[in-house]
């Protein structure tokens, strides 16, 4: 960068910064750093993380660590130079950098409980959403689903238990139809299974079966609450778990575009096999666009929904973060990276979903794996 003799006449540019995400940091990285070279107004791109992340940093013009839990957990008097949580190291460094706009990834609650302090330093703060409370009830699966029947919203019904007579109540009640079970807050899937009680089968099931083809995710009913009854790990840490309807139509993974509840973008995504289908299913979005109202998200975001028996699309889930897929959307001819920083930034309009609809071409995407060198071997 050259340094002008006057100061005074010199702004410099402003920035973006993608605190540390899920799975999707790298790619949105390279989305902004490809809007960068094809925008007239000059901009940084700024990328922060826990860890040593080389991959990821690569697409950054800064990168700064980001303090660990177990180094602010540890932090003591004694320290020679006190360990700023998480949040406050972003806001120093974003101020001395121009930043403009931060996206804030994983820690969204983090950041948003100190929103005025951002705010006041002119930052457009992106958690997801605007309030603790709509963070908060979008990560806790069950108070999600209680909000969407207020807000007459489709969405998959769900019982939940805290122990094992509350399982086998609820088993008992609700066991004439397929099952499946996962945690009250989770990511990834971790911890959802399909219930086989045998009844799709004529009373016939195989636990061999289930467990050489994990990724059909099911397990038998009995031995999954012998399994939950008997976990030390659940006696010492109790998870709090979902049993809810397997809904058996297709499922739909929706990215998202928002501001204070309003859809600027978006682009639905469905699988059949090893192929994400990429385009715009206004059907899909008849549901997703009141939800996104409803709690009031912002920044960019993902929703999953699943078709019901009878196809009607139902909400699973909000992610209060961009998916690990956002970078397909690239593919469509609109990526949602770039129509949102793109506005966020100022270097564009704000979108309107109409006109965003209108780039999109219908497409099929497969991904493939791909390597980065991170450092030379020790010597």
């Amino acid at each position: 960068m050259n340094n002008p003799t006057n100061d005074s006449l010199y702004s410099a540019p402003v920035a973006a910064w993608l605190a540390e995400g899920q799975s999707s940091q790298r790619d949105m990285l390279e989305s902004l750093q490809a809007l960068k070279g094809k925008s007239d107004e000059p901009f940084d791109v700024i990328a922060s993380h826990r860890h040593n992340r080389p991959e990821i940093f690569e697409f950054a013009d800064v990168m700064y660590y980001e303090p660990s839990e177990a180094a602010i957990e540890n932090d003591t008097q004694e320290t020679s130079e006190t360990v700023m949580p998480r949040w406050q190291f972003v806001l120093e460094h974003a101020k001395t950098n121009n930043v403009k706009v931060i996206l804030t990834g994983r820690n969204g609650i983090d950041y948003e409980t100190h929103r005025e302090k951002f705010n006041a330093a002119g930052i457009r703060l992106l958690t997801g959403a605007t309030s603790v409370a709509a963070l908060e009830s979008i990560d806790d699966k069950f108070a999600f689903m209680q909000q969407c029947h207020q807000h007459n919203i489709p969405v998959a019904d769900a019982w939940r238990f805290d122990n094992t007579a509350e399982l086998e109540a609820l088993l008992a009640e609700h066991g004439h139809q397929p099952l499946c079970v996962k945690p009250v807050v989770g990511i990834f899937a971790q911890g959802f299974w399909r219930l086989d009680s045998g009844k799709e089968c004529g009373e016939h099931y195989d636990s061999f079966e289930h467990l050489y083809f994990t990724e059909e995710k099911k397990i038998n009913t009995a031995q999954f609450v012998n399994a939950y009854a008997s976990s030390q790990m659940v006696h010492e840490r109790p998870i709090p778990m979902l049993l809810m309807p397997y809904l058996s139509g297709q499922e739909y993974s929706i990215d998202v575009v928002c501001e204070y509840g309003e859809v600027l973008a978006a682009i639905t995504r469905h699988k059949t096999g090893k192929i994400q289908h990429i385009g715009y299913e206004h059907s899909v979005m008849e549901v997703v666009i009141p939800l996104i109202k409803a709690f009031g998200c912002d920044g960019i975001v993902s929703v999953q929904t699943k078709a019901d028996d009878d196809g009607q699309h139902r909400v699973l889930e909000i992610n209060s973060r961009p998916s690990g897929g956002i970078g397909y959307t690239s593919h469509s001819g609109l990526d949602l990276t770039q129509a949102g920083f793109s506005y966020w930034l100022g270097l564009t309009d704000k979108p309107s979903l109409d006109a965003s609809i209108q780039k999109i071409t219908a497409c099929q995407v497969r991904s493939i794996m791909m390597s980065v060198k991170i450092e030379d071997a020790a010597e």
